[in-house]
């Protein structure tokens, strides 16, 4: 909003915008030699009861502009794509749960995440609704990246032959497993108690793997035999694959953000014969539907 814009959201008029901006007293920022007014953050200041910026500068300028990072759950398709668009974005994974809350606290200009309800079978919405302010969420858009085969990576022929949930209990085999908070995880745990077995009855590993990688290099270097990741991440380090699910990874952004040319330069390449010819080649991925709009605060 600008200044004529939020005088007449908050009911006063424009000289005292004027004065509360000398006072340092309203969220602001100033673009091209104009003062700014964050819709989210003035609907937070209100909601807060306050006439002063909570918290100090340096937070509330994270607020405003977020660092060009994007956080979240980790994506073999979305690393190639941010270096393929020279977006200029950088990647900072370490799971959906911490990656959304990172994005709340404004320390991300993006958030990618795959977090399944079980009890809607949905993703991502029910977790943005559980985590983020309502005074925040009129700023947010949900944009499908991907969806994406999740399944069993094994080593190559499948050795313990394991073909579903029902094998990780029988024969004992070494599993590795994301960190809770992670999609994966989530998806892992909810498929085992539909196949109505208790993760802590298997053999899984103490240390678990950060990213998606991290647990392909697990099963290749026979430190684990099995543990759920997406099919691009067997096809990256040439092990089998039993596919159990199909999920949906989204992109979480702010409306302001998503039409800035950074995120734009990634979803055009997202259109783009290049982008799709990509996705075939790493496996496992079907991006008929990206770019679609989940949810639109």
């Amino acid at each position: 909003m600008n200044t004529h814009e939020v005088a007449e959201y908050l009911r006063i008029k424009e000289r005292k915008v004027y004065d509360l901006l000398r006072k340092g007293t309203i969220p602001s920022t100033k673009s091209a030699g104009k003062w700014l007014f964050p819709k989210h953050l003035i609907d937070i200041w209100l909601a807060d009861g306050v006439t002063t910026v909570p918290g100090d500068a340096s937070r509330m300028a994270a607020q405003v502009t977020p660092p060009q990072v994007i956080t979240g759950s980790h994506d073999p398709l979305l690393d190639w794509a941010l270096l393929e668009s020279g977006c200029g974005l950088a990647i900072l994974p370490g799971g959906s749960l911490d990656g959304l809350k990172r994005f709340v606290a404004g320390e991300a200009l993006a958030c990618g995440m795959h977090l399944l309800d079980g009890a809607s079978d949905t993703y991502n919405v029910e977790a943005l609704k559980q985590n983020c302010p309502p005074v925040a969420r009129g700023e947010l858009v949900l944009i499908e990246w991907a969806r994406r085969e999740q399944g069993l990576v094994v080593a190559p022929g499948n050795p313990k032959n394991i073909t579903g949930i029902a094998d990780l209990i029988d024969d004992k085999p070494r599993i590795a497993v994301r960190q809770p908070g992670a999609g994966s995880r989530v998806l892992f745990d909810h498929l085992c108690e539909q196949a109505g077995f208790d993760p802590w009855d298997m053999n899984i590993l103490d240390e678990h793997a950060k990213n998606e990688s991290e647990l392909g290099l697990a099963i290749r270097d026979r430190k684990a035999d099995a543990g759920l990741a997406v099919a691009a991440v067997a096809a990256q380090f040439q092990l089998d694959f039993v596919p159990l699910a199909n999920e949906r990874y989204d992109l979480l952004v702010r409306r302001r953000d998503y039409f800035e040319e950074p995120f734009q330069r990634l979803m055009r390449l997202g259109r783009t014969d290049a982008f799709r010819a990509r996705a075939r080649d790493m496996k496992g991925y079907d991006v008929s539907l990206q770019g679609t709009v989940h949810y639109n605060g």
